[in-house]
């Protein structure tokens, strides 16, 4: 279902669209329209996306090296409730079974991430090749085509394995560059006569700030005001290799595209009437998703961005700006680097100008001289960063549309949490969520946004970094507390399979039936995961057994039951 360029000529065309010169976005005009009913282009591609660290588990396994994820959770305080990713939805053993949950949902397509020190434990090619690793994926892609499922291809998702960590200092060393290159290379060449959708890095702005500033990441340095600048300087460089190593040796066979997928949250001005608000609103676009996106669509830095950085190092009493320079040549070695944009969304902020002096140290954050604020009217069901305001999507989706010339845009990540101690499958709040932000998606392609597919986050619950497993994006509910990690379909299944069926809204009457029809089955779901657990538990007498939050959930109902009876005796 995914659009595929088979001629030469096609992205040779691709490329000049990728590069045209930008119209400007209008930060006056916020239309939020009621809701739009109607269908997607055909050929729209509609998938669910996951991550090699967040669900394959076997971290140790038929020889896969350690990445720095493996370090990082296991040091005791990293992750929430010590969590790790260990055996996560043990994915490595029960990938056929999810491809029945895709081939149930009618999805096109299914995003997934090749973990690089699965395939070369040392993270050199040139030292071992991992051939279980290899076999592990080639049996993934072939199985996913079996069922008429396109595999979308991430080579990055975080997983850098730990000794180059260790031997280099990961993506602050220029080195990395050629090893990713050599990686993605092998990748290339072992599955790329089946893929032909390839991103190269997963939402570079949380490697570079939440890895290499703040430390909440892997591999959790706090190089505050350097770190993530030299981190990413690195990572862009990487994407433009990779992006020219298959382009020459590669395209011409195997036909295929290669992107890169930016996250970025929507930032919207305060005041859309004052100037230094829609100001500080571009700012904070282009300091997250401009970053990585200007230099490989136009080939260096945000303006603002280097302006910003080199003042504030200048008034540090640096000889030079913090932010890395590209030469001459870097710039158009980067540039158009661009076959399509992976594009993830979650939420959005409200912007507005605030000055940091320069004295009170260095920080990417302090660097954009701005505040983020919520609405606390916004929807809030999960992670305390994700409010759903769906028009904020539109509003993003238009400023790609208009900063970067229209590019190719697949949309890779897209979805919302829930944190609650009684998991309930009727999610309401995620049927809503999709409808909405869905619905915006389409808003805008009729705004004529070259949007050609969309990824739900996520398939499956599964380990959300340093949150562990206290947030679930999932479609599907994981009892990571049961050792067979049953998967349960939450009513956002059955939601998202109908958009899928219906390729977008048809009509208001049978939208609407949608959701009731929905939390119909999952009834029978949740009294499924009330039991199942109860006999799973009861197989593992010889362990420590420690029970689910389900399971904690129904014993205390019965206590406080018990209790009841009591005082009526």
């Amino acid at each position: 279902m995914l659009q595929q360029c088979i001629l030469r000529t096609c992205h040779v065309l691709a490329l000049v669209l990728c590069v045209s010169a930008s119209e400007d976005f209008d930060w006056t005009k916020n239309e939020k329209t009621s809701f739009y009913y109607g269908t997607f282009p055909t050929g729209f591609s509609w998938g669910a996306g996951s991550s090699a660290y967040q669900t394959e588990g076997a971290w140790n396994i038929d020889g896969k090296g350690m990445s720095i994820w493996d370090t990082f959770a296991h040091k005791k305080g990293k992750i929430f409730s010590n969590d790790t990713g260990d055996s996560s939805c043990e994915g490595y053993y029960k990938f056929k079974d999810d491809i029945t949950l895709m081939k149930d949902m009618k999805l096109n397509h299914y995003r997934f991430s090749i973990s690089w020190p699965r395939i070369l434990p040392s993270g050199l090619k040139s030292e071992h090749i991992n051939e279980k690793g290899i076999k592990y994926y080639n049996d993934l892609i072939n199985i996913l085509l079996e069922n008429k499922i396109t595999p979308v291809v991430t080579l990055y998702h975080w997983d850098l394995p730990q000794v180059l960590q260790e031997k280099y200092g990961g993506w602050q060393n220029i080195s990395m560059v050629n090893y990713f290159n050599d990686f993605a290379n092998l990748c290339f060449e072992r599955f790329g006569n089946r893929v032909r959708y390839w991103i190269t890095f997963n939402n570079p702005w949380s490697i570079a700030v939440e890895g290499y500033e703040t430390g909440e990441h892997a591999p959790g340095l706090k190089l505050k005001g350097t770190g993530a600048y030299k981190a990413a300087h690195h990572i862009i460089k990487a994407h433009a290799k990779v992006w020219h190593t298959y382009d020459m040796q590669w395209r011409s066979k195997q036909k295929g595209l290669v992107g890169i997928s930016l996250t970025a949250d929507w930032g919207e001005p305060v005041d859309i009437t004052n100037q230094r608000d829609i100001e500080a609103a571009e700012r904070y676009i282009q300091f997250y998703m401009g970053w990585f996106a200007t230099p490989i669509f136009n080939g260096d830095y945000p303006q603002v961005m280097k302006d910003y950085i080199g003042r504030k190092s200048g008034q540090q009493g640096l000889g030079a700006s913090r932010l890395p320079v590209f030469s001459p040549q870097e710039k158009s070695y980067i540039k158009g680097t661009c076959d399509f944009l992976g594009l993830g969304h979650f939420t959005t902020r409200y912007i507005t100008q605030k000055n940091y002096p320069s004295g009170l140290g260095d920080s990417y954050f302090a660097d954009r001289d701005l505040a983020e604020l919520v609405d606390p009217q916004w929807p809030d069901p999960g992670s305390e960063w994700l409010y759903s305001v769906p028009w904020g999507f539109r509003r993003l989706l238009n400023f790609v549309k208009t900063q970067y010339g229209n590019p190719m845009i697949y949309v890779t990540e897209n979805g919302v949490s829930e944190k609650m101690l009684c998991t309930d499958l009727c999610d309401d709040w995620r049927m809503q969520y999709f409808k909405d932000y869905i619905n915006e998606m389409l808003k805008a392609i009729k705004d004529g946004v070259n949007v050609k597919g969309y990824t739900a986050w996520s398939l499956l619950d599964n380990f959300e970094w340093d949150e562990g497993y206290s947030e679930r994006f999932g479609l599907y509910y994981v009892d990571f507390r049961n050792k067979n990690k049953p998967r349960y379909p939450k009513a956002s299944v059955q939601f998202y399979k109908r958009i899928i069926s219906s390729n977008g809204f048809p009509n208001q009457r049978e939208v609407e039936s949608w959701k009731r029809k929905a939390v119909e089955t999952c009834s029978s779901s949740n009294q499924l995961l009330a039991a199942d657990p109860l006999i799973g538990h009861m197989e593992m007498v010889t362990e420590i057994v420690v029970p689910t939050v389900c399971t904690l959930c129904i014993l205390l109902s019965a206590v406080f039951l018990m209790f009841l009876l009591r005082g009526r005796l």
